[in-house]
């Protein structure tokens, strides 16, 4: 059955906009087009979109700086794509609020796959969680009804990813997770992934919960192996 989401595709080479629309039109997806970061934001806002393509190096307004004003604005899950195997574009990228990071070049099948996971979480019903479905520890809340979490009595601005990678180690406190682990429970599967990815959210999440990120009290590193959320 077809896919009828509307994915938004920002990229000012028309080649790209062309290797990538036909294979998500040719799946049902309705595809619409961007040049530059102005008017991919100008789209955004005229349009419903289920998830948005976006390319660093873009025209008027790059892709990091159109990543950070649609992630203030929404949780639309967002994929970016970069020309150069560079560390600190990815870590840029995701630290924006991206979801997920594609290296040019990529095969069709890779991006594919990357778009129907991002869709497939997005579009997944919540479990139900009961109303007192809450996890503390000391001075940190995490309600998962809500999908809030208050730290020393401040709200935390989450992304998508990072509440999820925060659900998933608090509620198995003392469970050691391995970055594998990590990446198939956030994305359905660890292929073309990148395990540092992990280690980026892990950062930005004690950048926003701990009192200091180099001496974390609740997200505790695992030497050789990943991480565990401290015991209660």
């Amino acid at each position: 059955m077809p896919d009828s989401s509307t994915i938004l595709l920002v990229d000012d080479e028309d080649s790209i906009q062309k290797l990538l629309a036909y294979p998500l039109e040719r799946e049902g997806f309705r595809v619409l087009q961007a040049r530059d970061g102005e008017e991919a934001l100008a789209q955004f806002a005229a349009e419903h979109v289920d998830l948005v393509v976006l390319d660093i190096m873009l025209p008027k307004l790059d892709g990091l700086e159109v990543c950070k004003r649609l992630r203030a604005e929404s949780e639309v899950p967002i994929i970016m794509l970069t020309a150069r195997d560079d560390e600190l574009d990815k870590v840029l990228g995701l630290e924006l609020g991206a979801d997920d990071y594609i290296t040019k070049p990529f095969s069709i099948r890779e991006f594919r796959s990357r778009v129907r996971a991002l869709l497939r979480r997005a579009s997944a019903p919540r479990r139900p969680e009961e109303d007192g479905d809450v996890i503390s520890a000391d001075e940190l809340t995490v309600d998962l009804a809500r999908r809030t979490v208050e730290v020393r009595g401040r709200r935390a601005q989450l992304t998508y990813v990072e509440f999820e990678l925060l659900r998933i180690l608090a509620a198995n406190p003392g469970r050691v997770y391995s970055r594998r682990m990590l990446l198939e429970a956030l994305w359905g599967g660890a292929d073309y992934r990148e395990p540092r990815t992990i280690d980026v959210h892990v950062r930005h999440l004690r950048e926003k919960l701990e009192r200091d990120p180099a001496e974390p009290e609740y997200i505790l590193t695992v030497r050789g192996v990943g991480y565990r959320f401290r015991d209660r």
